[in-house]
């Protein structure tokens, strides 16, 4: 018997950095037990490059990457998703259309590094540093015995996993 695959969507506003960086990340950590997505509220409609550059630097996959809107996944017809995570602060204070499945849902906010002005390597940094705080929560949920967990225990080791280090807190 095959266990089941868990359909994830991250959300952030431009769907640029942040969301971009989660999903690719999920998709190399959770191959076979997960379906990685990402989308925005306000897609910029271009991935930042320097997200581009940080995945294949860390040997993650950039194929298919693309800055999409949050109605791709929402309304009736779409596909079910069974966790949305917010990335950004912005997103996570805005109102979410409705998913269907009623997917279980956290807050994993961290600081955007498309935002960081200076010098290149400045910018290369912040990048790093987003990368291994969405991989440590990426880590810790592919880790989480879901399926033998009830939906209050999961959504409060989500929300833990989402309060860890370089956390932002949602407005």
């Amino acid at each position: 018997m095959t266990d089941r695959i868990y359909n994830v969507l991250f959300l952030c506003t431009g769907n640029a950095a942040r969301s971009i960086l989660a999903e690719s990340i999920l998709r190399k950590e959770g191959v076979g037990r997960f379906n990685a997505f990402s989308a925005g509220s306000h897609p910029k409609g271009t991935v930042n490059p320097i997200a581009l550059q940080t995945l294949a630097a860390h040997g993650y996959p950039v194929e298919g990457a693309r800055s999409k809107s949050w109605s791709e996944f929402a309304g009736p017809g779409a596909l079910k998703m069974d966790f949305v995570f917010t990335v950004c602060d912005n997103a996570a204070g805005e109102a979410c259309p409705y998913w269907p499945g009623q997917p279980t849902t956290a807050h994993w906010g961290i600081e955007d590094p498309a935002a960081v002005e200076g010098t290149d390597i400045e910018k290369q940094r912040a990048f790093n540093l987003a990368f291994r705080y969405l991989r440590n929560r990426i880590t810790q949920f592919t880790a989480l015995p879901i399926s033998s967990l009830d939906r209050l225990t999961l959504g409060n080791r989500l929300r833990e996993i989402g309060e860890g280090e370089g956390a932002t807190r949602a407005a």
